[in-house]
C-alpha cells in the first residue's frame, strides 16, 4: 500500500524537555529560529554526545543527600519565569512498504535537517543520533521513534509556531525520501523483532535489562510513542499540590488521549496499549507513587525513593558502565560493582533521575506521562489541558477539592482500568467521562484567566469529554467498518 505524504499545515502544540546531554568540540552561539522557510546551506555543527560537563565528570568530594535535594529544589522559580516544555514522538515509516524506519533513513533525515536548517549534529562515535538548536533537540527513542523536544516557551501559541516549523522541516527532507511519520501511540503492525534498534549504547544496556524485570518492556522501548508536558514550580508546596493533582488526573488525561488500540494488526483488547505496557515494565521505576500523597512528602521523601530505584548505566570516560540491579544510594558509597570507589557528580543524579518512570515525574520541573502519541490537531489540546488546570490557582484549587478524599486504592483502580475502559470507567457511581468533563471546564476556565486567548486549544478535548469516546474507539470503529478489518489504512489516516 505506496501513500503520499500529507504537506498540509498542522494545528499547535508540541513535546519537549532537555536536550541531549552534550559536550562542545566548538564554541557555538545558539539562536531559536522559528522561521518556516529553507535556510541557506552552511556547513553544520557537529558535537559529542556526553554529559553535560565532560570536564568535571569525576567527583572529588562525596555527594551529600543534602545536594541532591538542593537540586531538585533549584528548579523552584517565581511565577512570572514559569514556562511550557513539551515532548512529542513519531514513527516513521516506509511509504510504500509501510515498514519501520531503518538508522539508515533516519541518519539521513538528521543530516538533512541539520544541512538545510541550521541544526547541530549530535554524534556518538561515526553514528549522528540528535540534533540540538538553541533549547530545541531531536533525538531518537530505541526503536527510531523520532523525537522533538521544544524549548521551554511562555504560551501556547508559541508552541504552536515552533512545532508547526519543526514539522515543515521535518516533511521537506522526508518528502524527498519516500518516508512519512505517524501519530498513533503503538505501533500498528510490526512486532518487536521488525524494528531496528538505534546505534545507542545505553539502549543495549537497557535492552538487555527489561526482560528480567517486566515482560513488556521490550514492547515499550521499540513499539510506542508518547506525548508529554513539562511544568514548573514555584516552592516546595506548590510542587507537592501540582504532583499530587496531576498524578490523581493522570488516567483521565490517558483516557482523553487514548491512541493505541491495535498491535500485530489486529486490536489488542485496550485503548492505550502504551499505557498497559507500563503496568509490566519494571515497578521499580514506574506507578502511581503513593507516597507523594502522605503529609510529610516533599524533596526529600522524594530523593529517597530515587536513590532506592535500581540504576541502567553511569556514563565515565566517554563510555557507559553497565550498573543494573545497583542503586544510586550504592553509588554514593562507592560501592558499584561495575566502576569500585567510583562517586556521582550532579549530573549523574540528574541523569538517574531520567531514567525512573512513574505517571508524573519530578526533576527540576514536573513531567506529564500519561497521554499516548496522535495526531497534531489533537495533541494541541495536552498542554492546554494541563496549562490551564495547573498554571492558574483557582483551577489547581478546584482539582485539589476534587481529589481529596480519593483514595489510594482509588488512584490505583483508575491507573489500571482506563487503559482498557477508558472514559467509560465506573468511578464513584457515575463514569469517568463525567469527572472528565468537569476537569476540563477547569482547565479551560483557568487559560481563560491567563488572558492569552488559548482556551481555543481545548475545543477538540471538550467533545471527547462530552462524548466519551476515545481517539482509540473512532480507530475501531474505522477498522471493523470502513476498512474491513485490515490495519493498513490506519498508516494513512494518522500520516503526520
Amino acid at each position: 500500500m505506496a501513500l503520499v505524504s500529507q504537506t498540509g499545515s498542522s494545528s499547535c502544540i508540541h513535546f519537549s524537555f532537555v536536550p541531549p546531554y552534550t559536550a562542545r568540540k566548538t564554541k557555538i552561539s545558539y539562536a531559536y529560529n522559528a522561521r518556516v522557510g529553507k535556510m541557506k546551506p552552511r556547513p553544520s555543527v557537529i558535537v559529542a554526545a556526553s554529559p553535560p560537563t565532560e570536564a568535571a565528570v569525576i567527583a572529588t568530594e562525596p555527594l551529600t543527600k543534602e545536594d541532591l535535594i538542593g537540586h531538585l529544589a533549584s528548579g523552584c522559580k517565581p511565577k512570572e519565569k514559569w514556562r511550557i516544555g513539551t515532548e512529542q514522538e513519531r514513527f516513521g515509516f516506509d511509504l510504500k512498504t509501510l515498514r519501520p524506519m531503518t538508522y539508515e533513513h533516519i541518519a539521513k533525515l538528521l543530516n538533512g535537517i541539520a544541512e538545510r536548517f541550521d541544526w547541530e549534529k549530535i554524534m556518538e562515535g561515526d553514528n549522528i543520533i540528535a540534533l540540538k538548536q538553541g533549547k530545541q533537540s531531536i533525538t531518537l527513542e530505541p526503536g527510531g521513534q523520532f523525537e522533538h523536544s521544544g524549548a521551554p516557551l511562555e504560551t501556547l501559541h508559541q508552541i504552536c509556531a515552533e512545532v508547526n516549523s519543526h514539522l515543515y522541516q521535518v516533511k521537506e527532507v522526508l518528502n524527498e525520501m519516500g518516508i512519512g511519520l505517524m501519530d498513533i501511540g503503538c505501533q500498528p503492525k510490526w512486532e518487536v523483532k521488525d524494528i531496528p534498534m538505534m546505534p545507542k549504547e545505553r539502549y543495549e544496556i537497557i535492552r538487555n535489562y527489561m526482560p528480567k524485570v517486566g515482560s513488556l518492556g521490550l514492547d515499550l522501548m521499540f513499539r510506542t510513542c508518547t506525548a508529554q508536558v513539562n511544568l514548573d514550580f514555584s516552592s516546595e508546596a506548590d510542587m507537592t499540590k501540582k504532583l499530587r493533582a496531576s498524578l490523581a488526573l493522570q488516567p483521565i488525561a490517558t483516557a482523553l488521549f487514548a491512541n493505541s488500540p491495535f498491535t500485530e494488526g489486529k486490536p489488542n483488547g485496550f485503548l492505550s496499549m502504551r499505557s498497559q505496557m507500563w503496568t509490566d515494565t519494571d515497578n521499580d521505576r514506574t506507578g502511581m507513587i503513593p507516597f507523594v500523597f502522605e503529609e510529610s512528602f516533599g524533596f526529600e521523601q522524594y530523593v529517597e525513593y530515587a536513590l532506592d530505584i535500581p540504576m541502567y548505566f553511569v556514563y565515565q570516560n566517554k563510555r557507559h558502565f553497565d550498573c543494573t540491579g545497583m542503586t544510586f544510594r550504592d553509588f554514593m558509597a562507592g560501592k558499584l560493582s561495575c566502576i569500585p570507589g567510583a562517586l556521582p557528580t550532579l549530573n549523574d543524579w540528574e541523569m538517574h533521575l531520567g531514567t525512573i518512570y512513574p505517571e508524573v515525574r519530578l526533576k527540576r520541573y514536573l513531567e506529564m506521562r500519561g497521554a499516548d502519541g496522535g495526531p497534531w490537531s489533537r495533541l494541541q489540546a495536552l498542554p492546554a489541558f494541563w496549562v490551564g488546570l495547573l498554571y492558574d490557582e483557582v483551577s489547581l484549587q478546584n482539582v485539589l477539592d476534587l481529589i481529596a478524599d480519593w483514595t489510594a486504592e482509588e488512584r490505583q483502580m483508575l491507573r489500571n482500568q482506563v487503559p482498557k475502559t477508558g472514559l467509560m470507567t465506573p468511578f464513584r457511581g457515575r463514569l469517568l467521562k463525567h469527572v472528565a468533563e468537569d476537569v476540563v471546564q477547569f482547565a479551560k476556565a483557568g487559560l481563560e484567566r491567563r488572558g492569552f486567548n488559548e482556551s481555543r486549544f481545548l475545543n477538540d478535548l471538550v467533545e471527547v469529554a462530552r462524548t466519551g469516546v476515545t481517539p482509540a474507539e473512532k480507530l475501531l470503529e474505522l477498522y471493523y467498518k470502513k476498512w474491513g478489518q485490515n490495519i493498513e489504512p490506519i498508516f494513512e489516516e494518522l500520516l503526520s
